[in-house]
């Protein structure tokens, strides 16, 4: 009879979707304001996921809703075309531990398959 398996602590916002971990994967090294997120986002997808701003500005407002990140005004200051300071994004100490938690998955997708990958090549 096989073992039966550890209990895994219950996560129900993983996993996340590819554009959500790209988005606070982008944040994890510090708050940036949208267009920086659209570039970062496509920068480390390598451009599979390209953001168009209504679908990030969608995703922003959830993960606000969510606790997972926080808006601030630009420390530096800068304007957008309409006269109002432009706002930056950046993860809550929340939003850094779901990231970590989905990255600790992943690794543990990938270890999974290599497992197999080497037992299916013996």
């Amino acid at each position: 009879m096989p073992s039966p398996r550890k209990p895994q602590p219950h996560q129900p916002e993983l996993p996340l979707t590819e554009a959500t971990y790209f988005i606070l994967l982008s944040l994890a090294s510090r708050p940036k304001h949208g267009y920086s997120i659209i570039k970062e986002v496509a920068g480390l997808s390598e451009t599979r996921i390209r953001l168009s701003a209504g679908t990030l500005y969608g995703v922003l407002k959830r993960l606000l809703e969510q606790g997972w990140i926080e808006r601030h005004d630009d420390p530096e200051g800068g304007r957008e075309d309409t006269g109002r300071t432009r706002k930056v994004y950046g993860l809550t100490e929340l939003g850094q531990r779901i990231l970590s938690a989905e990255v600790q998955r992943l690794q543990q997708l990938v270890q999974a398959a290599r497992q197999q990958i080497v037992r299916a090549a013996s």
